[in-house]
């Protein structure tokens, strides 16, 4: 448990030496214990720099970690960038932290930390919690105070219901570089956040999403990274302006009803010289033995989870991003790498824990903790896995020997249906058992079904080329892959792009190819995902019951050779279940004999070959024929044409 005795501030250490830099001290003595406990979680309100007044004297606070280092000195513009003129003081307890308060220095001023390491290697070093940096490819830090007038009262007071759950999760992932630019083809080329909030937070609304995922905003130094080899763990990227203007988005995604989930990069870093890799000469926040320290996937470095100063560092990371942003969630990538000293190494690369297997146990314990504190402090959020393997429990409670995340993606899901669906709908037939497979395992876990960026790079093809046949039945099998999805249990989520069909693999140097809705063919596919949302948000049976077995039932599984299924999804009221008939082939199926148990009359609410969507639109059932086929046990026989490879939903 954290140590929460505190000694007041004026009682702090003080000595006036003359020097540049005063000997004054924001952190307790339980501060540090917690630090070095890996128990201090809100390190972001005394580490990196700060804006303070000392004896009437305003002037910023520095403190930064650096244990084997011989000297740390703060330089910038307002020095001239000299090495020494202003040296921070050790602390006197060996705690490797070193600090200081330099009167006078303001907000804005840009700075990096002159540290003289192990062996008397010298280098400067970018601040760990920082909380604005320089854009890109300039790499220093920014003085800067946080300050911002929250708007968002109403939806913080209600958003536990829009993040339980039983809520609708139809989530929107973006790349915010490359959803749009001012000049579309011009890498260099950004629109500021207040922009971006201009035009997407109407179009997320306009399409019925429920949150917005953003792809890393943490500040990372390499655009081809995708911010996944990130160095502010602290900061908002400059890239699209300041932290406020930052804020001001998430308040209008929030207005607007929308929630915000960020991507949080917890397993490694890049080896940039202004970063985290070897921050006072020797690894201080990674591994020291490569075989856990390194990442041979994406040439970075792993942190060291065993090291109480690195697991307060990044648990105070993700609680910075809840408590200081709102946001309300984090998806935490690349999980299945955390948790196996083995991934991605071959025998001789990897040492077994000290009980003989593979897993990190230090990992393990942190991303237990972290999951923990969050939903401790923030129980109205959630904390999303991107974990690939079959460990178990990953969105189960730790007290019930589980990760405790809220939800997991289902990476099972993804492969199997989009192999399903590249079959030639003729041979679907053969295929249906790993079509019905995902629901034998999927009350394993909370599982949010992911159709993301990385199903669209890489020589993968965009979705609509993953599609079988001629350009009509391409557009319509990924209408039918769509509406199995949203009406699949679990939350879901679309990469930008994918929700008008984009025809090329998505480029983050460019912007998505929004010409392409001049054409029916891809606004009918932008309408029918829009549809989808709402549908879903709309319809309690597709979301109330999502994680429990009581929300699922087959009905049809029986016409392999048609390659016709029916489910049927109910919430907590029997008469708002809804059935779903989804015929995989391009062949009309004309008086379609449905038996189901409940009820006798039954409406059609969507139809994914509407005309609208550029569909043939003429298959439907304005008036649906049921039979009674038991009248004591409430059996029905339901009469329907089932359009050529579409998907009808019935209410």
């Amino acid at each position: 448990m954290p140590d929460n005795s505190t000694q007041p501030y004026e009682e702090q250490h003080f000595i006036d030496t003359g020097k540049n830099v005063w000997n004054y001290s924001i952190l307790t003595d339980a501060d540090i214990r917690n630090f070095q406990a890996g128990t201090h979680y809100s390190l972001y309100e005394k580490f990196g720099s700060h804006s303070i007044q000392v004896l009437d004297r305003w002037g910023i606070y520095f403190a930064v970690w650096a244990p084997n280092a011989t000297s740390v000195s703060v330089k910038g513009n307002f020095n001239d960038w000299h090495n020494f003129e202003y040296e921070l003081n050790p602390r006197w307890d060996n705690s490797g932290v070193w600090e200081g308060f330099i009167p006078g220095l303001g907000l804005g001023e840009v700075y990096k930390y002159h540290i003289r390491g192990f062996g008397g290697l010298a280098m400067d070093k970018g601040d760990p919690f920082a909380n604005f940096w320089e854009k890109r490819p300039l790499t220093a830090s920014i003085t800067w105070d946080l300050h911002y007038d929250w708007k968002d009262a109403p939806w913080m007071q209600v958003r536990k219901k829009h993040n339980a759950l039983n809520a609708p999760w139809s989530v929107y992932e973006v790349h915010l570089a490359s959803w749009m630019r001012p000049d579309p083809n011009d890498e260099e080329s950004y629109n500021t956040y207040a922009q971006i909030t201009e035009r997407l937070v109407p179009y997320v609304k306009e399409m019925g999403f429920t949150h917005v995922e953003l792809m890393p905003v943490m500040e990372f130094p390499f655009d081809g990274s995708w911010g996944y080899q990130g160095i502010g763990y602290f900061a908002p990227t400059s890239r699209f302006g300041s932290p406020q203007d930052f804020k001001a988005m998430v308040d209008a995604f929030h207005e607007a009803g929308i929630g915000v989930i960020l991507d949080w990069v917890p397993s490694h870093f890049p080896y940039d010289a202004h970063g985290l890799f070897m921050f006072d000469g020797t690894h201080t926040y990674e591994y020291a033995d490569m075989r856990k320290g390194y990442h041979p996937d994406w040439n970075s470095y792993v942190f060291n989870y065993k090291r109480g100063e690195v697991k307060s560092f990044l648990i105070s990371s993700a609680r910075f991003w809840f408590d200081q942003f709102h946001v309300d969630g984090l998806r935490v990538d690349a999980v299945s790498s955390m948790l196996k000293l083995n991934y991605s190494r071959t025998h001789g690369q990897w040492e077994p824990n000290e009980f003989g297997g593979d897993g990190n146990l230090e990992a393990i314990a942190f991303i237990k903790d972290m999951n923990e504190t969050i939903f401790r402090d923030f129980p109205d959020v959630q904390t999303i896995a991107e974990e690939a393997t079959d460990w178990p429990g990953v969105s189960r409670p730790t007290f019930k020997d589980g990760l405790g995340f809220g939800m997991k993606w289902m990476m099972g899901w993804m492969h199997d249906t989009l192999r399903y669906f590249k079959q030639d709908p003729w041979y679907r037939q053969f295929h249906q058992d790993a079509f019905t497979f995902s629901m034998m395992y999927f009350y394993d876990e909370n599982f949010m079904l992911p159709l993301s960026h990385d199903e669209v790079v890489h020589g993968k093809s965009p979705m609509i080329y993953k599609m079988p046949g001629d350009e009509w039945q391409k557009f319509a099998n990924l209408r039918l892959l769509y509406s199995y999805m949203f009406t699949h249990p679990g939350g879901k989520l679309l990469f930008m792009g994918n929700e008008f069909a984009v025809t090329t693999e998505w480029n983050y140097k460019t912007e998505l190819p929004w010409a392409l809705l001049q054409h029916h063919s891809h606004s009918g596919m932008k309408d029918c995902v829009r549809d989808l949302c709402h549908l879903y948000r709309n319809e309690p049976a597709l979301y109330e019951e999502q994680f429990s077995n009581k929300g699922f039932e087959w009905i049809d599984l029986s016409h392999r050779q048609e390659s016709v299924i029916v489910f049927r999804r109910k919430g907590k009221k029997p008469e708002e279940d809804v059935l779903v008939i989804l015929n995989m082939t391009p062949e009309v199926r004309r008086n379609w004999k449905i038996k189901a148990y409940g009820k006798s009359a039954w409406k059609e609410i969507f139809n994914s070959n509407d005309a609208k969507y550029w569909g043939t639109g003429d298959v439907f059932n304005p008036e649906i024929l049921v039979e009674t086929l038991d009248e004591k046990n409430k059996l029905f026989e339901i009469n329907l044409h089932l359009p050529s490879l579409g998907a009808i939903v019935l209410r």
